[in-house]
């Protein structure tokens, strides 16, 4: 049974940086046979669901959001089963509920277009303000 919890929201002036953790028990990392692509969306109020990144358990393949290349860094912890999210350079675009998320679908551009995804957490706030 997959579980995903989320951690590391919080408040951040504009320009700080947050770092966001998602523990994905019963996921295998590191396997070529059992693989996973796991990652991030955001929603903020009014707006629609946003696919920020994603990273494939099964190698170091990534991808990201044009609206956070370059700001924002995934990486994976393959002992403790863990995905993380660097997010630096915070701006007024950033601000939403941030949910992690696990599907079969291996990360490619096409899942951060993902309708559903087979597992999602419960999802941490992310707020930018002076």
């Amino acid at each position: 049974q997959v579980q995903v919890v989320e951690s590391g929201g919080g408040l951040v002036q504009p320009g700080g940086s947050l770092r966001l953790s998602c523990a994905a028990s019963g996921v295998t990392f590191g396997s070529r046979l059992d693989y996973y692509g796991i990652g991030w969306f955001r929603q903020a109020p009014g707006k629609e669901r946003e696919g920020v990144s994603c990273i494939s358990t099964r190698d170091d393949r990534t991808s990201y959001a044009d609206s956070v290349k370059g700001r924002f860094t995934i990486s994976k912890d393959n002992d403790k089963s863990t995905v993380y999210l660097q997010m630096d350079g915070l701006n007024s675009g950033d601000p939403a509920v941030y949910y992690c998320a696990v599907d079969r679908v291996s990360c490619c551009r096409y899942w951060l277009l993902l309708i559903k995804t087979d597992y999602r957490g419960q999802g941490t706030q992310v707020t930018v303000s002076s």
